[in-house]
């Protein structure tokens, strides 16, 4: 297993030397977080050392901020939690959110009108996010599932769009068939151009829809650049899904998880090992602390 992680050529962006690192940013499920939905003490250890070497740690997930904060906490992330792919900004010391952009209403109720079809509707939850809360059309067991792993309430409404004096924040649709959320994003991404939705998946069942000046690339290089005065040579970022593509390749250094889909793993410079078996601390051990 060890000779698969090795077998990539670090090539990385830039002409990036580990020296010049100074921002980690890590997404959450998958990659700091695995099935046990909680942080090993070998990566808040590993990221705790990077800490004490001047190197600020900043969190970047498609998860909700609400739902997101307390692994930024535990981590003692110090920068702004960086939710919803990167549609939402937001600094926990103060309150204050530094970036929120939304889809658009019309847009939302075009997506649920897609959803609704007769041979949709009935395989299909439906999330709308509005204002950091989690609107669904009714409690099915999929949207429980999320809920409990996510530690928030799903608040149940029937028809979505009376949730839409508000813009969402995200949409997102769950399915156990993964083939359904590919032939899902397939049909989407045909129907609307980048300039219209960023559309991801984040794992093989959710599929994803944002602002298009979303994604998590434009939100560390919001991170980076305007807020820390940093270029690209100066991050490194680590990820385990397609909605971490744009920030591995943002980043000087991009490390993929050891489970990333092949797509992911063909952009990154490193691939470490999976989250079950601390990959983020053995990223952070090469390049970082070594």
């Amino acid at each position: 297993m060890r000779q698969l992680f090795m077998q990539k050529t670090l090539m990385t962006n830039e002409n990036t030397s580990t020296n010049d690192i100074k921002l980690l940013v890590v997404d959450i499920d998958g990659t700091i977080a695995g099935h046990s939905n909680r942080i090993s003490k070998t990566v808040t250890r590993a990221i705790a050392q990077a800490q004490t070497k001047g190197i600020q740690v900043a969190i970047a997930t498609g998860r909700m901020y609400r739902s997101a904060l307390r692994f930024h906490q535990e981590i003692g992330s110090t920068l702004p939690l960086i939710a919803y792919q990167g549609a939402w900004i937001q600094e926990p010391a103060t309150s204050k959110i530094h970036r929120h952009l939304t889809v658009k209403r019309e847009t939302a109720e075009q997506l649920l009108d897609y959803f609704e079809q007769p041979e949709l509707k009935d395989l299909l939850s439906v999330h709308f996010y509005i204002n950091d809360e989690l609107y669904v059309r009714e409690l099915t067991r999929e949207s429980k599932i999320y809920a409990k792993r996510s530690n928030i309430n799903a608040i149940p409404v029937g028809d979505l769009r009376e949730t839409l004096g508000n813009e969402p924040t995200k949409v997102l649709a769950l399915c156990d068939d993964a083939n359904i959320i590919s032939q899902l994003l397939g049909n989407l991404r045909r129907q609307y151009t980048p300039a219209e939705l960023y559309l991801t998946t984040s794992v093989a069942t959710f599929f994803e829809a944002t602002n298009p000046s979303v994604n998590k690339g434009t939100a560390v290089r919001y991170l980076a650049e305007q807020m820390l005065g940093l270029q690209p040579a100066n991050v490194m970022t680590i990820g385990d899904n397609f909605n971490d593509l744009e920030m591995l390749q943002y980043a000087g250094i991009g490390v993929a998880m050891g489970d990333a889909p092949d797509g992911v793993k063909a952009i990154a410079q490193w691939i470490a090992p999976n989250v079950e078996q601390n990959g983020v601390a053995a990223a952070i051990e090469k390049f970082l602390l070594s």
